[in-house]
């Protein structure tokens, strides 16, 4: 039996989890409300939270598990992509619970957690398989060969897809988190209202500056016409916007499948809780015969779930690292 304990801190959710042999059995996460009124996240002020909740967490999912803390067998933690400070509290928390219980410690990759979130639940998708990562900070496609050897294929050149949700939203004065709020009014809009151009990349990568730029044209050009535009009209932007950064992801995942032959796709990361982007990959997938997979919604935003499972297979391969390690703000899937 293994039991692996989970830590992530990468921005600004605090999250423990317990694997057992590869079995979830808790996934607690402590979210940071204090952000909000700054509009996103502070990095001063997301450290000091981490530091106030990681405790509480892991203690929370411990005893969620039914396990006593002498009974875990190696900590997996979160040493990057993130905020440095963030990941900081993550490390040396795991860092000290390992040494104190003499049992290994694993690093973990955040966007390969994403990505391994698959295997929490079945159905599990079979090697290769194609995956798009979107969350805030990264828009990916990535081919997954296996559970640690996944190969970049297309990647963001300035915004990401939910970076661009989010400025979005404050184009139109919602306020933070704003993705979530434009995805709940998308519902109500019509997604051909309003015409947004996409970006003519020829490889498989992504930008989304030009388009956060069009809709501040767009929205500001209308105000001049009616000061109630948006008041109005939002559920039409937030739809016609939607539509359009789901567009660009699909258009690329479309590309990217038919170069590889891969007909297995996933979606992971934040943004895969997008309802837009989940029923429009299953109509595609429906249409080109593609065998899809979606995660749920606990696994899509950042929780420690994904780094205990990632940390479970890196414990089967006795892939530990030693005390010294350090946190990486930057790390390559």
């Amino acid at each position: 039996m293994a039991i692996i304990l989970g830590i992530e801190s990468s921005c600004d959710e605090t999250s423990a989890s317990i694997c057992i042999d590869g079995e979830i059995k808790s996934n607690i996460i402590a979210s940071q409300a204090i952000h909000a009124k700054y509009g996103g996240v502070v990095p001063e002020l997301a450290s000091r939270a981490h530091q106030q909740h990681i405790i509480p967490t892991v203690d929370q999912a411990i005893v969620q598990a039914k396990i006593h803390k002498n009974d875990i067998d190696a900590v997996a933690f979160t040493r990057g992509p993130g905020l440095l400070g963030a990941l900081l509290v993550g490390t040396s928390f795991a860092k000290s619970f390992a040494l104190a219980r003499n049992i290994p410690l694993i690093e973990v990759n955040h966007m390969q957690a994403h990505i391994l979130a698959h295997f929490i639940d079945d159905p599990k998708p079979e090697f290769p398989f194609l995956c798009l990562t979107v969350s805030g900070g990264h828009t990916q496609i990535v081919l997954v060969k296996d559970y640690f050897e996944m190969e970049l294929l297309g990647q963001t050149l300035d915004d990401a897809a939910g970076e661009a949700f989010d400025k979005t939203a404050k184009i139109l004065n919602l306020p933070y988190p704003g993705g979530p709020l434009i995805d709940k009014y998308a519902k109500e809009g019509n997604p051909h209202a309003f015409q947004l151009p996409e970006p003519q990349i020829e490889n498989l990568d992504f930008s989304f500056s030009g388009l956060k730029t069009a809709i501040l044209y767009m929205v500001q050009a209308q105000e001049k016409i009616n000061p109630n535009f948006l008041q109005e009209q939002l559920a039409d932007v937030c739809a016609s916007v939607q539509s359009r950064i789901v567009s660009i992801l699909l258009n690329k995942l479309k590309k990217a499948a038919k170069l590889t032959g891969v007909s297995r796709i996933a979606i992971a990361g934040g943004v895969s809780a997008n309802s837009g982007l989940r029923k429009a990959l299953l109509e595609t997938g429906d249409r080109l015969g593609w065998n899809v997979f979606i995660p749920k919604f606990e696994y899509c935003t950042d929780n420690a779930a994904m780094i205990a499972i990632a940390g479970y297979q890196k414990y089967l391969q006795k892939s530990f690292v030693a005390q010294d390690v350090t946190p990486l703000a930057r790390m390559h899937v």
